[in-house]
């Protein structure tokens, strides 16, 4: 065998390489986050490294497989979790308001034979996947006003929307796993304008009625408190009236004589009899 490898070195030369040409095209070394359909005559025959739920990445099927060299043919599908971004675009609301929309699934494919049979690939998947993704939104959005998006209730309606796009994906053997929306805008210009003035209106009465509603409680306040004190002067001047009558007598004095200290005004001068009763406080007792 060596001595006919010497005698014909172009001949030997070109059999190296033919078989390992040949080996390179038996051996498929599939990656950990990848599934590989193998086709015969453009008939899928089996699948490796197929993802199961609960299963991690890589533990059956991952690794150094064999294939029957120009007769089977590898289909790569990846294994992760893929997504799939629509366009933005207009929906309206039940408010009829016109709503510029831009939204993402995630997804993983669980059957890759499916989605084989039913979209040749990937690319296929994520074509089938855009239409229908808007649709659902469309769909849903317009049963609702443009405020529940921006409440809790937005919730609610992502899992509409991704319940409805599961049943779509699984025809192709894919899972929905999520959906989510990115931005959801009125469009520019007077529309924009309106909601606007109608918000800031909306949020004026808003103010005005709570501020009025606190000027009420305030003056409840003080009329309670008012009243309180009034109660409280009568019962305790009530016990002793010769008591209050002095202390009255003292603060007009003051008022009268001394001023208040604040305000500046000239001396006042009043002419009185002693026997008067505004001095009587002066007599003593």
């Amino acid at each position: 065998m060596i001595a006919l490898m010497l005698r014909r070195p172009l001949l030997s030369a070109f059999a190296l390489l033919f078989a390992l040409y040949l080996l390179f095209n038996t051996i498929v070394i599939v990656p950990e986050t990848r599934q590989a359909i193998i086709v015969r005559f453009g008939k899928p025959t089996y699948i490796l490294n197929q993802f199961r739920p609960g299963q991690p990445l890589g533990a059956d099927g991952a690794g150094i497989n064999w294939r029957l060299p120009f007769i089977e043919n590898v289909v790569w599908v990846d294994k992760r979790v893929l997504d799939v971004e629509m366009q933005r675009r207009q929906v309206t609301s039940t408010d009829q308001q016109r709503l510029e929309v831009d939204a993402f699934a995630r997804y993983r494919i669980v059957d890759p034979l499916r989605m084989y049979i039913r979209a040749r690939s990937v690319e296929g998947l994520r074509g089938a996947l855009v239409p229908n993704l808007g649709s659902e939104l469309r769909n849903e959005l317009g049963k609702r006003p443009f405020s529940s998006l921006l409440s809790p209730e937005r919730e609610g309606v992502m899992d509409n929307v991704r319940r409805g796009l599961d049943r779509v994906a699984r025809q192709y053997g894919a899972e929905i796993i999520d959906v989510r929306i990115k931005k959801a805008d009125l469009p520019s210009g007077a529309p924009l304008d309106s909601a606007f003035e109608r918000m800031k209106t909306a949020r004026e009465q808003e103010a005005r009625s709570i501020r009025a509603e606190g000027a009420k409680a305030a003056q409840i306040i003080r009329a309670q408190a008012d009243a309180d004190a009034s109660k409280i002067y009568a019962d305790s001047f009530g016990k002793d009236p010769g008591f209050y009558d002095f202390y009255r007598a003292m603060q007009s004095y003051q008022s009268t004589f001394v001023g208040d200290g604040v305000s500046k005004t000239s001396p006042t001068t009043m002419i009185l009899s002693p026997q008067s009763d505004y001095l009587k406080q002066f007599a003593g007792r």
